[in-house]
């Protein structure tokens, strides 16, 4: 799935850049009353890059699992006010002890950190999105 093609995503603004880093502009249609980038679009694309991330991490699990957002924890850092980025990780443990269970039972959980970092480097937000992911019979 191209997440960017997903209609809130894209009706948010979200792209894709070359190097394949989500990215959101800065511009009027995303601002909030401050004039800086709105929470819930900051939120939206650590939340893209996340659910990304895992399509690119378990790319033979494609059509066989369904992930749902369970959770997510954000922590707003400082005003966006430039065009953000979204830089999405899993530790090296996490992956191996989602493997094991949902191989296992046939459903797992797992984290994924994200930072926003503004096109300067400035981290805007960081959160961690915890997913359910339970195969298809």
């Amino acid at each position: 799935m191209n997440v960017v093609e997903i209609p809130f995503v894209k009706k948010v603004g979200i792209e894709k850049r070359s190097d394949g880093c989500l990215h959101l502009q800065f511009n009027k249609s995303v601002h909030n009353h401050l004039q800086s980038i709105h929470a819930s679009a900051q939120f939206t694309l650590a939340e893209t890059a996340s659910g990304e991330l895992l399509q690119t991490e378990f790319p033979d699990l494609t059509g066989k699992v369904i992930p749902v957002l369970r959770d997510s924890q954000i922590k707003f850092r400082k005003p966006a006010l430039k065009s953000i980025l979204a830089f999405p990780s899993i530790s090296n443990d996490s992956i191996q002890k989602f493997k094991e269970q949902l191989l296992k039972k046939g459903r797992a959980s797992i984290s994924v950190s994200v930072e926003i970092k503004d096109s300067e480097g400035t981290v805007t937000s960081t959160g961690v999105f915890n997913w359910f992911v339970q195969q298809i019979d």
